[in-house]
């Protein structure tokens, strides 16, 4: 016992260990046997009194086993729930119902936010993060259409409480600066608009990106199906968007994210981009989205190494940049007024009439410069940066990628704007168009957009180069043969516009020979071709004869010159054209179609002013093109319709129905033949019974 002490007091402090005060207070404390268990005890905060420190301490109570067993098991049968009801399996129809009856409470509520909102939208802001906030509807049942309804819903309301102005964010000496309650109301509803306005523009990106990427989200209720859909909706809010809003803020936004989706492989996405654009094209007045567009346009082809849609660089020909437009713009805008001198206003105006004139005047020069600054110089300059990217962007695909399908567009698009091109390239470009004649190559269009781009070239700023494009002559007037007489003959407008550039702006710079060449060939041409194109032929034939008036040779079947005619000769220099006569007017003159017949004559006579013979006003004063146009067949119809009235003719127990022209042919059958008409009699085409 002695040892187990002596073990167990070795802990105690050793400067106290060997004093008999110690062992004495140790041996007065109370024992317990070691079978005893040690009792757990927790120590709680000392207490200090006059002798000092009191150490406090609880013992912790020792719960039994049994007990804590019994604890247990009631702790595990409190929760014990009433076994749970088998799962209802619902019938197609008491879906069916569902889906109907909770899509009509949406479409209330969405019809109850939208209407508060548009009654009054400065204290609707609430209402309208309410509506927003519809996007991320769970209910798979109806998660499609509801998202789609609020997106159109949304719209619908941007659209008609934006404001007519661009909100500008705020100066932080404005939000310090103390206003009125109405100008506080109205900073507010800017910021909460601008800001739902921006979530809403986000939710469109983010649908559009969801369809591109086809992953679907964890927490996303919808199909792969439906995303499809989706991005619709969410690409033609995005076109309505562009146009309707284009004053608004992020408008610049919009024209990234549409732009691109012109190139799209989802045909009905595309075709409404591609629309929009155009429309965007066409309405922006002062440019700025023209530029932007225009970049993203140039970017995306380069970015795609050229492998994009044909469409891509069509939308380009309705960009709104003409030479003329801009100058009538400029003088419209201009108020040209005379200022009077000083001494004219001291001798003819009261000293009062002078300060109320010097005002005035002030006045109009303020406002003179703000609007020549708006209309001239800014939109001169964006009209100039625009068409410097669409020529960047047609010259590298000339040098980089002729054999793309890019081709056509680019030739056309020179075609349009080749007259905005600066002198320094003309030489380049038509050495270019010459080699990509020459190739082969090339299809019947894209060489008749050769032509044209190189004459439109030369009949404007080109008017200064001494060039005689005889290549070019040569080329047309060897492949005018090549027109189609089937229904697709859209080719036919492009070489009227040729044929107008070529010969009858350009009558001073070419020599008789050549007008003659081409108008026999045109009216050899007008023989084979479909009414709306002959008509157009004849025409541009007409304006010929006005505007060469020595060409009436050819109308004259009795002169004789050197040689013979050469048809078969592509050079229209040395064919001899005029050694021939236009023996095809006659056969014109019994055409089937009425307009047809009215210029052959006309043309027969020398293409008078007045007269008899002479043109109606309605044909008279219309271009080829339009009149190719207006007497178009594309429908597969007579244009003009055949009378309603049909005379009839009465034979044995029979009777004929004849049209007007077949009873035309029949009665000029039965009269005599005179000797004018024999001497034609040889050279026309016999007619078919």
């Amino acid at each position: 016992m002695r040892l187990f002490i002596t073990f167990v007091s070795e802990p105690v402090h050793a400067t106290k260990r060997k004093q008999d005060s110690v062992i004495e207070q140790y041996e007065k404390k109370p024992r317990r046997m070691k079978m005893e268990p040690e009792k757990e005890v927790i120590h709680l905060l000392p207490i200090k009194d006059k002798t000092g420190i009191i150490p406090q301490s609880i013992e912790k109570p020792v719960v039994h086993a049994e007990e804590e067993e019994e604890e247990e098991v009631v702790d595990t049968e409190e929760p014990e729930a009433p076994p749970a009801e088998p799962v209802r399996v619902f019938s197609t129809e008491e879906l069916i119902e569902h889906r109907r009856t909770t899509l009509e409470q949406k479409k209330i509520h969405i019809a109850s936010l939208a209407s508060a909102i548009l009654a009054d939208p400065e204290n609707s802001i609430k209402k309208l993060k309410e509506l927003r906030v519809m996007l991320t509807e769970q209910d798979s049942t109806v998660a499609v259409t509801i998202r789609k309804l609020v997106l159109i819903s949304l719209l619908e309301i941007f659209k008609d409480i934006a404001p007519s102005y661009k909100i500008r964010p705020l100066t932080e000496e404005e939000k310090t600066a103390r206003v009125k309650r109405e100008t506080q109301k109205l900073r507010e509803f800017e910021e909460g608009l601008i800001s739902q306005y921006k979530f809403y523009l986000e939710s469109l990106e983010q649908t559009i990106k969801d369809w591109k990427q086809m992953k679907i989200k964890k927490s996303e209720v919808l199909s792969l199906r439906a995303y499809k859909g989706l991005a619709e909706v969410a690409v033609m809010c995005l076109c309505e968007l562009m146009l309707s809003l284009s004053h608004f803020n992020f408008h610049n936004n919009i024209i990234v994210l549409v732009v691109p989706l012109i190139d799209d492989k989802c045909k009905k996405i595309a075709d409404m981009c591609v629309e929009a654009v155009k429309k965007l094209f066409r309405q922006d007045k002062f440019g700025h989205a023209s530029l932007a567009a225009v970049k993203i346009i140039s970017g995306l082809v380069k970015s795609r190494n050229y492998c994009v849609r044909p469409e891509v660089l069509n939308i380009l020909l309705h960009l709104r940049i003409k030479e003329v437009e801009v100058k009538k713009d400029v003088e419209d805008t201009t108020r040209k007024q005379k200022l009077m001198s000083y001494q004219e206003k001291k001798k003819n105006l009261t000293r009062m009439q002078r300060k109320w004139k010097k005002a005035e005047e002030k006045l109009e020069r303020e406002l003179l410069e703000a609007e020549a600054s708006e209309n001239k110089e800014k939109k001169l300059k964006l009209h100039t940066e625009t068409l410097n990217i669409v020529f960047l962007t047609y010259f590298r695909i000339l040098k980089r990628a002729q054999k793309s399908v890019l081709l056509p567009a680019v030739l056309e698009g020179l075609a349009k704007f080749a007259h905005l091109i600066n002198l320094e390239f003309f030489d380049d470009l038509l050495v270019v168009l010459n080699k990509l004649i020459e190739s082969g190559e090339l299809n019947y269009r894209e060489s008749l957009h050769c032509v044209q781009t190189a004459f439109n070239i030369l009949s404007g700023q080109g008017d200064v180069l001494n060039i005689d494009p005889l290549k070019f002559y040569t080329h047309l007037y060897k492949t005018l043969y090549g027109l189609s007489a089937g229904t697709s003959n859209d080719d036919t407008v492009i070489a009227l516009e040729c044929l107008e550039v070529m010969l009858t702006k350009r009558r001073k710079q070419v020599s008789l020979q050549r007008a003659m060449a081409f108008v026999k060939r045109l009216s050899v041409l007008a023989l084979h071709v479909l009414p709306n194109s002959s008509i157009g032929i004849l025409s541009t034939g007409r304006g010929l004869l006005q505007a060469f008036p020595k060409m009436d040779i050819l109308l004259d079947n009795e002169s004789q010159g050197s040689g013979f005619y050469l048809p078969e000769l592509d050079e229209p220099e040395y064919c001899n054209a005029q050694n021939t006569a236009l023996w095809e007017l006659q056969t014109l003159q019994r055409h089937y179609h009425p307009v047809v017949r009215v210029f052959a004559a006309h043309l027969c006579a020398g293409a008078p002013s007045e007269g008899s013979l002479a043109l109606p006003a309605s044909l008279s004063r219309r271009s080829a093109v339009e009149l190719f146009s207006d007497y178009s067949m594309n429908e597969m119809t007579f244009n003009p319709p055949v009378p309603e009235t049909i005379p009839r003719m009465k034979g044995k127990g029979r009777t004929y129905v004849l049209s007007e022209d077949l009873e035309e042919m029949v009665e000029a059958q039965l009269l005599k033949v005179t000797s004018a008409e024999l001497d034609f009699a040889p050279l026309m085409t016999p007619s078919t019974s």
